[in-house]
């Protein structure tokens, strides 16, 4: 089947707000979301975007898509962050996961980064899977920190 990977376009991001929430429901949180079409718009093409993102599309329609951002390591220097790595659950199988992370990989290379990461879910076996066969490594020694919404409210509170 034959797809195309591209950079994503603001008239994209209902497309790709489907293909998120689509995610959240795998992952068992669909209540998670939050974000808007008009966040994700305001957000990645503005002045100073918050995000990159990919697409691969097919016949005109969004099957997939790699948002990543940029980061800073005080260890290596410039980095990016590969926020999610999502392929429609109808499309997977015919190389758009990796053609999308072919993508990110070439994009961070062009960056001159020295490190690429993401988080994967222990559960998810076919992604662990698929990512170590790219070649990734998975640090299961470390441990995932976020404080959400309410923690920095909390957090706020207390100083």
């Amino acid at each position: 089947m034959n797809f195309t990977i591209r950079k994503a376009k603001k008239e994209d991001m209902p497309q790709v707000l489907a293909l998120i929430n689509q995610l959240a429901h795998f992952e068992k949180e669909p209540e998670a979301v939050v974000i808007t079409v008009e966040n994700l718009q305001n957000d990645g093409f503005g002045e100073h975007p918050a995000f990159f993102c990919f697409v691969a599309e097919i016949n005109s329609k969004i099957e997939g898509i790699a948002l990543g951002y940029n980061r800073y390591s005080t260890w290596k220097g410039k980095t990016i962050h590969l926020e999610d790595l999502i392929v429609n659950e109808t499309s997977r199988g015919i190389g758009l996961g990796s053609a999308l992370l072919d993508e990110i990989v070439k994009y961070g290379h062009q960056l001159g980064v020295k490190r690429i990461n993401w988080e994967v879910l222990d559960w998810n076996e076919p992604a662990i899977a698929f990512y170590k066969q790219k070649g990734a490594q998975i640090k299961d020694e470390w441990r995932v920190v976020h404080m959400d919404e309410q923690s920095i409210k909390n957090y706020i509170s207390k100083l």
